[in-house]
């Protein structure tokens, strides 16, 4: 691909062999770490690393338009993670809101990789992989942004009303639930590549600002 030929492997500044080695490597290193933790910890780490190296990876990603959805549960699973590792005890906890957020995240992987997908669609389709946008085509790919975009958009809403957060992650979620929002359906009634790669970019700082606004909200609270 165009847009990925200057990255490590292909350009062959890494070889296979040895980015194979670095990564089993990265692979058993975390998931031993993840057993100075709790239970949980180890289960999360060890299905985010089954999702996105066996689901993702080697079995969906040149297989199936729906890689990017299948292989997006990884993506949430760092945050469950995140909060297991932060519990007491020898098990860890599980609470609806890690899954909320771990929920934000999985709703918005497809919504930003799918503009990126519409944007290289040609890219995607010269090398064989079946990038949703390649099987169906980019205008029904983009109607598919944005009911994901109306999902993601009163999910973060719901994340708020759980009242653990506070005004600052109210009115970013707001916000950017809003410019999400209203940018796809901008991009459904002007399908032009040019367009999806605005968007792809607009979308990318999103769970970035809405992290941080969660972060924000709990040291005020402190």
């Amino acid at each position: 691909m165009n847009r990925t030929k200057h990255r490590p492997l292909p350009s062959g500044r890494i070889t296979p062999i040895s980015g194979l080695r670095f990564g089993l490597a990265l692979i058993a290193i975390s998931i031993l770490l993840s057993f100075t933790l709790n239970l949980l910890s180890v289960l999360w780490m060890a299905l985010g690393v089954l999702d996105n190296v066996g689901v993702y990876s080697l079995l969906l990603k040149r297989r199936s338009a729906l890689n990017i959805l299948l292989g997006g549960f990884s993506g949430g699973l760092p945050v469950l993670f995140g909060w297991s590792a932060a519990t007491p005890g020898p098990i860890g906890t599980i609470s609806l809101l890690p899954v909320l957020m771990a929920g934000l995240v999985f709703l918005w992987i497809p919504i930003h990789i799918w503009f990126l997908a519409v944007t290289y669609r040609s890219d995607y389709a010269k090398v064989g992989v079946p990038m949703l946008p390649v099987v169906i085509g980019p205008v029904p790919a983009i109607r598919l942004i944005v009911i994901f975009s109306m999902i993601l958009f009163p999910f973060s809403i719901g994340v708020y009303l759980l009242g653990h957060f506070g005004l600052v992650y109210g009115l970013v979620a707001l916000l950017g639930g809003l410019v999400n929002l209203v940018g796809s359906v901008w991009v459904l009634y002007k399908p032009t590549e040019s367009n999806a790669w605005k968007m792809f970019k607009i979308s990318s700082p999103y769970l970035f600002l809405l992290f941080l606004a969660m972060i924000i909200d709990v040291a005020l609270r402190a």
